[in-house]
């Protein structure tokens, strides 16, 4: 499946949108793990949207829907153990599905999949990654943000300098 019909929607979506609402579908986008930010940002910029004002909300976004994901990982965790009577909350390992972001864990440990993630594997799989390997939910939490902080700062100055290098601002 081709990526580009969904990415043409993205834009079209943002495009026909106005005001707070292109503002809101940039934080909703930026949530969802296959757009995530690294699809959002560049596109929304394109359209004209405030960098620091889109850079800022797609952030947000993002890093929300990690930390979901993370508490919802916990409580399952926790349900899981119980359920099974097994009080060390141990898991079963990823599939192949996660197979680059495991590889990426087993090199860098946390912080290389918080770092890489965002671009190699989108940071909702290497958030799963981290917390199958047995990292602490707080320590995910941080880490991934500092990686979700750090793509978007870079995502945004490329897309206006991009931008301003193709004469388009």
């Amino acid at each position: 499946m081709s990526l580009t019909p969904l990415l043409v929607d993205i834009g079209t979506t943002l495009e026909d949108a106005t005001g707070f609402v292109q503002y809101l579908l940039v934080f909703i986008f930026a949530a969802i793990p296959v757009f995530e930010i690294l699809v959002v940002i560049p596109i929304a910029i394109g359209l004209g949207l405030d960098p620091v004002l889109t850079g800022v909300i797609a952030f947000a976004g993002n890093v929300l829907s990690v930390y979901a994901l993370i508490l919802f990982h916990g409580r399952l965790s926790d349900w899981w153990a119980g359920w099974r009577g097994n009080d060390d909350g141990e898991e079963s390992e990823p599939t192949d599905r996660y197979a680059r972001a495991r590889t990426l864990w087993d090199r860098y440990g946390l912080p290389g999949i918080s770092f890489g993630g965002p671009i190699l594997t989108g940071v909702h799989i290497a958030a799963i990654v981290a917390l199958f390997a047995g990292s602490r939910d707080r320590l995910v939490a941080g880490w991934m943000t500092v990686g979700i902080a750090i793509w978007t700062v870079i995502l945004t100055a490329a897309s206006v300098f991009g931008l301003s290098l193709l004469g388009l601002t």
